[in-house]
């Protein structure tokens, strides 16, 4: 029997539909609240959530002379969150980088990487200052729920990432420190130093233009 949604954390009961949403390449409400064993309400609900985080986008098609009916799909940006073993990827790779034992054939493979990464982010990453550029750093990380914070206060910003985005990359090889801060200075159109770092015992990595 169909039975309300009472679980608090709504990222789990997200979650949830987004995977349904992932193996189909199109539901209605009535097949997402048939798979899920929920009501049609409590999945509007949740497609409500998802559209207006850009998660999930609707498609309507014509049915004859009554209402249009509406299909529920995942956007680019649904995809890109709900693929669960891009991690697993990325560790496979990075083994292979470290690998690498020439350093200088190494130190091409973190720049190129760097690059590629930085070619994927850049339409993402706009403003005119190094401030504004930070900030759109800051959005596009907020979208891969990494948080960042940009300080303004000194004479120049300072861009902090308040978590770290390959923690388990991280605690293999610090080389991936290098490959975020060749990222950014990509990004941020400007040398960039990572002047203090997670794995030295600071509390979160900051970065400044020099």
């Amino acid at each position: 029997m169909a039975h309300e949604m009472v679980e608090n954390p709504t990222e789990s009961s997200d979650a949830a539909l987004v995977n349904h949403l992932r193996r189909n390449e199109q539901l209605t409400v009535s097949q997402l609240a048939e798979r899920m064993d929920v009501t049609a309400t409590a999945v509007r609900q949740r497609l409500s959530r998802l559209m207006a985080e850009g998660i999930v986008e609707r498609q309507s098609s014509p049915s004859g002379r009554g209402r249009p009916s509406h299909r529920y799909r995942l956007t680019d940006k649904g995809r890109r969150r709900s693929g669960g073993n891009f991690a697993d990827l990325a560790l496979a790779l990075w083994h292979e980088v470290r690998s690498v034992q020439q350093p200088e054939v190494r130190r091409g493979l973190l720049q190129r990487l760097a690059k590629t990464m930085a070619e994927i982010y850049r339409p993402q990453v706009t403003g005119q200052s190094v401030t504004e550029r930070m900030k759109s750093i800051k959005r596009l990380f907020a979208e891969r729920n990494v948080p960042f914070s940009v300080d303004e206060s000194g004479q120049l910003p300072v861009l902090t990432a308040e978590a770290c985005p390959y923690p388990q990359l991280a605690e293999q090889d610090r080389s991936i420190c290098a490959v975020e801060r060749l990222l950014f200075s990509e990004l941020l159109q400007d040398d960039v130093r990572l002047t203090e770092c997670r794995l030295d015992g600071a509390s979160c990595c900051t970065f400044e233009t020099n």
